[in-house]
Formats: structure tokens, sequence, C-alpha cells
């Protein structure tokens, strides 16, 4: 009786699967696109980079073709692509995988070309089961652009993966209808262009540090002077009286002031040692003496000579770091040797980024270290500002040129934080408010998120935002 019962379970659990299978949605077309309608390549500039996506990642490799249509220059003459083109078309292929193939456009040397010019790319044909997308077509201008607004997906998530810690921080330019997608740990210290001489942590990875206050000398630093619980960061604990759960990051508010490396100062000895975990805040890192750093900055004329070695190693090395003034910050890694590293665009070149960061939650008043997921900081440094508007006040649709004057611009970086999107009871945007951003040359764009998780058919790790220009600067 028992083997009949058994049997006639597997066959009714059997059933229930198929059934389940057959009740299931179908998958939206997987569609192809590319990021933008419009790109422009600046003159100074010597080449540009051109992003086609699929909207969800495929099993199979997915041949491409984009034909090239020019006014006003000829292939091989004023410009090339990278891969070459045949008979004015490209051949490409979207790894299986994967969600991204790119082509870069170059100038060709010495090439006349008086910013008229333009190119039309379109994608014309791609391998099945692909759908062509609402964006088959954009066109390069070889002038720097101002865009009129566009739809963007954030690709945060790389490949298949997907997944609130993303790997990627998106920084996003609205004029040029750009983005630069860069690992977040891909760096561990920041250091200042401007006129400061300020070292920062890359929060967006779980940079923690301490400074021993007594120790100038990188050689005399050993694991003895290190208590390893020191440099793990709090997360979940409440600031009170006693507990002060962010004093080994910098500061979440973007206060550049209060970070944990003291301004670099022109007196060699007031410049302490620190001790560097450059991961200590991810949620899969492991506190260990082995994967720690030692480090010391002091200044050399308008820049940095950056002193490091592992905790455990008798002699330091050096690494001279120039200022850059185009930039923010000068980006450094350590590798087998400590070298500079392409993080942020430059500061002209983008307006806010998206990303994974420890930043704070409240528990009544207290703050506490948080790993947030989808925050959002405006390149303040860069000279970009934004206001939240809420649509009670007035509707995304009906903000105009006429509402800018009674906007309230910020120039902090966490205006828009993480409050732009919730996740109870399902992850998704919050409708009732929206942005506007004013960069650095003064265009003014308005910005909602339309998607970015379960609550509104979005996908995590890639929300999806639109804008449009209010006011050209």
């Amino acid at each position: 009786m028992k083997k009949i019962f058994h049997f006639l379970l597997i066959i009714s659990l059997a059933t229930a699967a198929t059934s389940c299978k057959k009740s299931d949605p179908p998958l939206p077309d997987n569609t192809v696109g590319f990021e933008a309608d419009k790109l422009g390549i600046e003159a100074a500039a010597t080449e540009t980079v051109v992003k086609i996506n699929l909207s969800r990642a495929s099993s199979a490799a997915i041949p491409l073709t984009v034909n090239l249509n020019n006014a006003g220059l000829s292939y091989g003459l004023e410009y090339t692509t990278e891969p070459a083109a045949t008979n004015n078309s490209l051949s490409l292929t979207i790894p299986a995988g994967g969600t991204t193939v790119s082509f870069k456009v170059k100038k060709v040397a010495n090439a006349v070309i008086n910013g008229t010019e333009t190119i039309d790319f379109t994608i014309s044909a791609a391998g099945n089961p692909i759908v062509l997308g609402t964006i088959v077509k954009t066109q390069l201008s070889f002038s720097a652009i101002t865009s009129e607004g566009s739809r963007l997906t954030l690709k945060g998530i790389a490949g298949s993966e997907a997944g609130s810690g993303a790997l990627n921080s998106v920084f996003v330019d609205l004029s040029s209808n750009s983005m630069v997608n860069v690992k977040r740990d891909s760096w561990v210290l920041g250091f200042a262009s401007g006129t400061d001489f300020r070292v920062k942590l890359n929060n967006t990875n779980g940079t923690s540090a301490i400074k021993l206050n007594a120790k100038t000398d990188l050689n005399a630093v050993t694991a003895t002077d290190v208590v390893l619980n020191d440099l793990a960061i709090k997360l979940g604990t409440p600031e009170s009286g006693t507990e002060k759960p962010f004093v080994n990051i910098d500061n979440v508010y973007g206060d550049v002031t209060k970070d944990i490396i003291a301004s670099v100062s022109a007196t060699d000895a007031e410049n302490k040692v620190y001790i560097v975990n450059p991961a200590g805040g991810s949620h899969s890192s492991t506190l260990s003496l082995d994967n720690l750093f030692k480090i010391r900055v002091l200044r050399k004329g308008n820049g940095y000579v950056l002193q490091y070695a592992k905790l455990k190693e008798t002699t330091f090395k050096t690494l001279d770091i120039t200022k850059d003034a185009a930039n923010n910050f000068v980006f450094i890694t350590f590798d087998e040797v400590a070298k500079t590293v392409s993080v942020e665009p430059s500061k002209a070149k983008w307006d806010f980024v998206w990303t994974w960061s420890v930043y704070y939650g409240l528990m009544g008043t207290a703050p506490y270290p948080y790993g947030f997921s989808d925050v959002v900081f405006v390149n303040n440094l860069g000279g970009a500002q934004a206001a939240q508007i809420a649509t009670s006040t007035v509707a995304y649709a009906d903000y105009k040129e006429s509402n800018i004057a009674g906007t309230t611009f910020k120039a902090e970086r966490n205006v828009i934080g993480s409050d732009w999107r919730s996740t109870s009871p399902a992850t998704g945007v919050k409708t009732d408010r929206f942005y506007v951003i004013k960069d650095a040359s003064g265009n003014v764009y308005k910005l909602r998120f339309i998607s970015m998780g379960a609550g509104d058919a979005g996908k995590r790790g890639e929300p999806v935002i639109e804008y449009a220009l209010v006011k050209k600067g």
C-alpha cells in the first residue's frame, strides 16, 4: 500500500510541476539597441566608444550587423573604427552570457574636421532569437552635444549576474547621453586634485582604515600595532554616546573634512601612518592581517608621495602621484605595486553615479553604517547640484523652465542618495518624486527613475532612468 501511495505522490508532484511550468508567463522579447540615440565626440577627443546592449543576457553568442552612413566625411580619410568596417558595415558579436558589445570611432590624425560632420549607425540585423529594440539607430556628431533627453539603462551588473550588490559603479553624464561602468573594487585610495591635499577611502567597496597616532615610520609598524577588529565596519550598529561605528570609514554624507585620513600636512612629521583594509565592509570579506596595508602620505610639490607596504613587510615602496586638474581625484590600487587606475570620468563629464556603498540607516534618530544598494551620489565636487521635487507640487511632465526659479538646488553629494527607491513591501522606485539636476555647464535636466526591481517590473542592478532638458546652460 505504501508503494502505491508513493507512486501516486510522485505522479501528483510531477503533474503539479508540469502544470506550474505551463502556467509560467513567457519571458518578454530580448531586445538589442544602442544606449542612446545621439552621441558626440568633442574637438579635443581623438576617439569615442559606442555601446550596444541586450535587455538581458543570452545563452548563445549574438551576431550583429551595424551599417554606417556618413555625412560630411569619409571612412579612412577622417575616421576609422575598431573593429574595422567593410563596405560601410560593422560585424559585431555579443558573447554568450554577455549583455553588451562596443566599438570605437577614431579620428584620423591631422584630418580636417569642422564639427558639422555626423555618422549614423544603424543595427540592421541581429541573430535569433534577438528582437530589434527601440533605439536601433544612433547619430554620432563630431562635436559636443547637449542632449535633449533620453532613457538609459544603467548597467550595474555584469553578464547574467543580478542582485543588489552589483559589481559596477555607473557614472552618468546627462548632456552627452553617456555612461561609464567601473568595477567597484578597482581602486582603494583617491587623491584629491583640487587645492587641498586629501585622500579618500573607497566606500563603494567597504574600505576601512585606522590611524596610528604614535607612528610616522612605516618600517617601525608591525602586526603588534594593530587590533584587527578595529578595522571591522560595524554594519547595523547605531551610534550612541560610547559606540562610534563610523570611526574607520570615510564620512558617508560626503564631508571630506571628516574623512579618516587627515589633510596631508606640508610638515612631514605631522603625517601619521594609517592601516588600510581594502575591502573591510563588503559582505564576503574576511579580516586578515595578511590583507592589510600600512601607508603614509606626504606632500611633494603640488602632488603627493605615497609610502606603502603590506603590514608584515619590513621595507616600504613609494609612488609619486601628480594632481590632475581635469579630475576630482587620482585613484590608485594595490597590486604587486601600487599603481594609478582610471575610475571616474573627468569631473566635467559626469553628473551622478549609481553604485553600492557603505552609507547609513537610521534607528530612530541614531545613524548606523549600512551597506546600501542602489545609492546615487551627485558629482558635487565637479560642480553638479540637484533638488528633489514632490509630484504633489508639480508633475514631472509639467516641470518647465519657469519652475527653475522656485527650485532650491543643493551642492551636496547625497541629495538623491537612497531616497528614490523602496525595498518594502517590494523593491521599486518611488513615484511620488523626481529630481532636477544642474550640471557644471549650467544645463538643467529633470530626471525620474522608471524601474529598478520586482515592485516595478524592473531588474535589480539595472535601473532605468528618463530625463529631459529643461534649460540649456
